[in-house]
């Protein structure tokens, strides 16, 4: 049932916040005749405005596939884009989102981009030649989002040793007149978590992404659901399985998902998701909390280290502070309004 005495603009506001405003539509539908009238408006008519926004992104979607397609690139879909190629018409419009992000294999890139280019894209912006994970995003001026091309999964690259290529969990779906690959819902909700926890720096800054949960929950929900073993199956390392357990803690707690209790009762993964708790509610708590990084710096240096060195530059048990740009970077970001983040 729905809360009694809620102050109504608050929850929309956070639900404008944290980009989750479509999904509630769920609720409105559910609970119309109970909910201020002005709610269910505003809700429904984001929601609808929502729908037609994603229906331009599929279109769009369909069209830049048909044309790497022509090249001989068969694309992987990630994150908004996976769901897109999958979601049901009817539900289409419960997840906003502002790009597409598309993969594409390394040899590929160049006729990828010739493609999009031949039918009106431009680079927008592009890695640096010193970057160590390459993107190019991509526009055109009668689209309502950008093309971001990758070639690689969601996060650092050393977070995925033992999971083969990402094609390896993928299976070939039509979209229309083109042809794509879509990850499986357990391995997309690895990428997602890796997107979160690593590639926007949540796990060291205490955020939560609910949008994000909202999709796990409803990969969850989807036909093929979420295999729990195999999930745990591509975590590689202490500092993942922190990482992925503190997303399925909150998975759980703030929205009622059946994550098995071994994924979810770990001391480390239990304490980053209090301190989520504690800067949403009170966010001048932010700064203090970055002290928590600690817990798992040591394994962050090992993993990263070793992987990209193929040497570990520290002894095993020497501990020293994290670098000052790396301290710097870390509050710089802790105090900056982060889209769609508590």
């Amino acid at each position: 049932m729905p809360p009694v005495d809620v102050e109504w603009t608050s929850v929309i506001g956070l639900a404008n916040q944290t980009l989750t405003t479509p999904a509630l539509i769920d609720f409105v539908d559910q609970f119309a005749s109970e909910l201020p009238e002005d709610v269910c408006t505003y809700i429904r008519q984001i929601h609808r405005r929502n729908s037609l926004r994603n229906d331009r992104l599929a279109g769009q979607l369909e069209e830049a596939i048909i044309a790497m397609n022509g090249q001989g690139v068969t694309p992987v879909l990630l994150k908004g884009a996976a769901t897109l190629a999958t979601a049901p018409d009817e539900r289409r419009g419960v997840r906003l989102m502002s790009d597409l992000d598309i993969m594409v294999m390394p040899g590929e890139a160049e006729r990828a981009i010739a493609a999009l280019g031949a039918i009106g894209y431009e680079i927008y912006e592009q890695a640096s030649p010193e970057s160590s994970r390459w993107y190019v995003e991509l526009n055109r001026p009668q689209d309502v989002g950008t093309i971001d091309l990758q070639q690689a999964a969601p996060g650092p690259a050393y977070l995925y040793p033992g999971n083969g290529h990402t094609l390896n969990h993928c299976a070939p779906v039509l979209l229309g007149r083109g042809s794509v690959y879509v990850p499986t819902p357990t391995y997309r909700a690895l990428q997602l978590i890796m997107h979160d926890q690593f590639e926007d720096y949540g796990y060291w800054l205490g955020d939560l992404d609910l949008r994000h949960l909202v999709e796990l929950r409803d990969l969850n929900n989807s036909v093929e659901g979420l295999d729990w073993k195999e999930l745990a199956s591509h975590v590689s390392s202490e500092l993942m399985k922190n990482a992925v357990e503190t997303q399925l803690l909150a998975l759980a707690a703030l929205l009622g998902v059946e994550v098995p209790h071994s994924m979810r009762s770990r001391l480390i993964p239990r304490l980053q998701f209090m301190r989520q708790l504690m800067q949403a509610r009170f966010p001048s708590t932010r700064v203090p909390f970055l002290a928590m990084t600690f817990l798992d710096l040591r394994n962050y240096r090992r993993e990263a280290v070793t992987r990209y060195t193929q040497t570990s530059v520290r002894r095993p048990g020497l501990w020293s502070m994290p670098r000052a740009d790396t301290l710097q970077f870390l509050l710089r970001e802790a105090i900056a309004v982060r889209v769609g983040k508590v």
